[in-house]
């Protein structure tokens, strides 16, 4: 589901990647299977902690007015800059990042995520496969009995005919299905924006500024084939709506604004070019976020030095800000200063200690220094953040190198099992599974080489790396 224009690019999903971008320090990780099933090209999502937190902060109060729980709508920031989201098959909810680097609010995000979770809590993904079936078997209809009406008449046209008429009638019944589940989930937005006390003004705003880019490259359209409702329309009954709410005049928690501001300057910090950088937060502007993505422009300039210099002041005037510790820890990473850069991280891990990309952060860095006090400190780190963090092909990559170097070979070789699971290359998780299997005593890890042995084996044919 497209939160976007329909026809336009923030629909269109990019090829699929095995491996996460590492625009922060979070790590790489392998995509999940649903961004595969929404498109066969390539996608790149960005990892980063704080921006995490952000939307975690914003979208959790939403799920549970809804009644959906958390941990059952993963979350996934793809790296485009075009202003969308939308939900997959098995409930992966899917944010662009241009959504948040041109929203001008949290509470314009906020009306999105609370969009899109109204279509999880309608079941709208799980009744759509049944209505492309049923448009299927109409279609299939039509162009039977076009089929007959050909063999009667003797005129090949007339097939044509029933064949392009069922076609039709599929596509319109389609379409209207959608449309009505767009429909629907404004509702949901709005009646779960007024349970949390959050005004839909920032979704309001946002539709404007799509009804003025719609105007300009979609006025000849036939609304009866979009498969979303016109933004004029939406925009009409969320004003409407946003009007009469009890909450109508009230903005976002000051602490989501906050944070806000500063994940945007970050993503544009990182994403965008240098020069670009520069211009939308020139030196005169003094802001908390404008000081931020310039730091952050200057990193990726490759000027560390000057980088921390510009972070020293920000961290200073915010000593629990755990990203800001964290950031300077990356830098200094990057700088090849890794004992000061697992000081700063171990700062953050003690300030935002559910925070598992920190941990992996934390955990390179102590793996850099090399010691093997340091190294046994890395290794707990990694295997906490693994609780939550199974999925990440790099966090079991790091925990490889760790084990190997403190001279646990077979704790190396589950770790780099767990990895190749991950990554579906089926023949290199069984070997390494085997290969640990042989050099663990009984016990939990020998019993995990074991089952990963039996999944590799049982992964589907056309999802193995062979």
């Amino acid at each position: 589901m497209c939160f976007g224009a329909p026809h336009g690019p923030g629909c269109a999903i990019g090829r699929r990647s095995l491996l996460v971008a590492t625009a922060f320090a979070a790590g790489v990780v392998s995509a999940p299977d649903a961004a595969a099933q929404v498109a066969p090209r390539q996608i790149v999502t960005i990892r980063d902690a704080e921006t995490e937190n952000l939307l975690r902060r914003m979208a959790y109060p939403l799920m549970q007015a809804a009644g959906v729980d958390p941990a059952t709508v993963p979350m996934t920031l793809i790296r485009n800059g075009a202003v969308n989201a939308f939900v997959a098959q098995g409930n992966f909810l899917y944010l662009y990042t241009g959504l948040i680097q041109q929203a001008e609010s949290a509470g314009e995000v906020a009306g999105v995520l609370a969009h899109e979770i109204g279509h999880v809590m309608g079941g709208h993904l799980a009744r759509l496969p049944e209505q492309m079936r049923n448009a299927m078997l109409r279609s299939l209809g039509a162009m039977l009995l076009g089929g007959a009406a050909a063999a009667a008449s003797g005129e090949p046209g007339a097939m044509a005919a029933g064949m392009l008429g069922g076609q039709a009638m599929a596509t319109n019944e389609f379409t209207a299905f959608t449309r009505t589940q767009e429909q629907s989930a404004d509702q949901a937005a709005l009646d779960l924006l007024d349970q949390v006390g959050w005004s839909a003004r920032g979704l309001e705003r946002l539709l404007e500024r799509t009804v003025d880019k719609e105007q300009l490259v979609a006025g000849r359209q036939d609304p009866y084939f979009r498969t979303h409702p016109l933004s004029r329309d939406r925009l009409d009954f969320v004003r409407q709506r946003a009007g009469r709410s009890r909450v109508a005049g009230a903005g976002m928690p000051a602490g989501i604004e906050r944070s806000f501001v500063m994940v945007r300057a970050k993503l544009d910090g990182f994403i965008e070019p240098h020069a670009a950088v520069m211009r939308r937060y020139p030196a005169s502007d003094t802001s908390a976020p404008a000081r931020y993505a310039r730091a952050i422009g200057t990193f990726r300039a490759g000027r560390i030095d000057q980088a921390l210099a510009m972070l020293r002041p920000l961290a200073a005037e915010a000593p629990s800000d755990p990203w800001l510790q964290e950031l300077t820890g990356q830098v200094l990473l990057q700088g090849q200063r890794p004992t000061e850069a697992a000081r700063r991280y171990a700062e953050a891990v003690r300030l935002a200690p559910a925070e598992p990309l920190i941990r992996i952060g934390h955990a390179r860095a102590l793996g850099e220094i090399g010691n093997p006090a340091q190294l046994r400190l890395a290794a707990s780190e990694l295997e906490t953040a693994l609780r939550s963090e199974r999925r990440s092909a790099f966090a079991w990559r790091q925990l490889a190198v760790v084990r190997g170097r403190l001279g646990e070979t077979a704790l190396a070789d589950l770790a780099l099992a767990e990895e190749a699971l991950i990554l579906q290359d089926a023949r290199q998780a069984a070997a390494l599974a085997r290969r640990a299997e042989a050099g663990l005593p009984a016990g939990a890890p020998r019993l995990r080489a074991q089952d990963i042995v039996a999944a590799a084996e049982n992964l589907p044919a056309r999802r193995r790396r062979w």
